[in-house]
């Protein structure tokens, strides 16, 4: 990592219900944006006072925890998601090469072998919430 470079992988926890890019409601579509882009930019300025962001590949995880079966599709909370980290945690969404969402839901059995700290808030706080994680570990592009 380059002096000032964001450090990945930028990984935070939000509680409550995502909002659907098909939500009639604008209002409450614009508020979650702007509860992801506060808590994606605490976290930055958690991991670094200074940084900029440039024009690296990256990849972005997005799990979200519900306390009951999902209404709605998993696709539609993806958007609002990514669209509100442009210029927090990357210049535009033209760097993203990766997207993966999924949903646990409380009857799926899931388990997660070794989780990161983050992931860990995540899997000890009583859902809904969302985890999201965007990193610069292109791996997969050798797969």
């Amino acid at each position: 990592m380059i002096d000032g470079e964001l450090p990945y992988p930028l990984e935070f926890v939000i509680e409550g219900t995502p909002v659907s890019l098909q939500s009639k409601n604008t209002k409450n579509r614009e508020t979650w944006k702007q509860i992801v882009r506060g808590a994606a930019l605490e976290r930055r300025q958690e991991l670094s006072e200074f940084c900029w962001l440039d024009q690296r590949a990256l990849g972005v995880r997005i799990y979200y925890f519900s306390p009951e079966p999902m209404v709605g599709d998993i696709d539609n909370i993806v958007k609002p998601i990514l669209d509100a980290m442009i210029g927090v945690a990357y210049p535009n969404d033209q760097v993203i090469e990766q997207v993966v969402v999924q949903k646990f839901e409380p009857d799926t059995p899931w388990e997660f072998a070794s989780p990161t700290g983050q992931l860990a808030i995540a899997l000890d706080t009583a859902p809904p919430l969302i985890y999201i994680r965007v990193d610069d570990d292109l791996r997969w592009r050798k797969l």
